[in-house]
């Protein structure tokens, strides 16, 4: 088995560990998960990696607006259907939002949006795997593992200017 290794970085959502093996990113953290939810242990604290260095690069360029999709060696470990609907995550368009039954008929389990909802609250890589993206049916913004402050953030991130959009503000 191979060793995890992390690393922390500073964002503007807060400090951020990053789990990596083999050269793959495995986790992006926020420090409230460790109080809300079970997390592998985070190994050895490595600097240097170029997969840390990458998703550092990566992640503040999605911070300034100027990276809409990423590009990174993406490992999460799951079960297969937490597996498809990560992937199926992947695939929501940057700005755009899905609720968890759009995802459920997605895979062809139409009554499977509450299980949807437990494996998108399972993902593993935070923000490069958009769970934030996840909305309740109704429109409302549902959990994060990040916090509901912290989603609300990533959303209006991803939402063009006002100027651009038409809006007055």
């Amino acid at each position: 088995m191979t060793a995890t290794v992390h690393t922390v970085i500073d964002t503007p959502v807060g400090p951020l560990t990053l789990t990596a093996e083999d050269g793959h990113l495995t986790g992006i953290y926020f420090a409230i998960h460790r109080l809300r939810h079970r997390v592998p242990d985070f190994g050895l604290a490595v600097a240097g990696l170029p997969v840390f260095a990458e998703t550092a690069r990566q992640l503040g360029e999605y911070f300034d607006r100027q990276r809409q999709d990423f590009d990174l060696p993406l490992a999460p470990r799951g079960e297969p259907f937490q597996q498809s609907v990560w992937a199926l995550l992947r695939e929501i368009p940057y700005g755009a939002t899905r609720s968890y039954g759009d995802l459920a008929r997605d895979l062809g389990q139409p009554g499977a949006a509450q299980a949807v909802g437990v494996a998108n609250g399972a993902n593993p890589i935070s923000i490069v795997i958009p769970c934030h993206r996840v909305i309740g049916a109704d429109g409302s913004l549902t959990g994060y593992a990040g916090g509901l402050d912290r989603k609300r953030f990533l959303l209006a991130l991803e939402q063009p200017p006002a100027e651009e959009a038409g809006r007055l503000f």
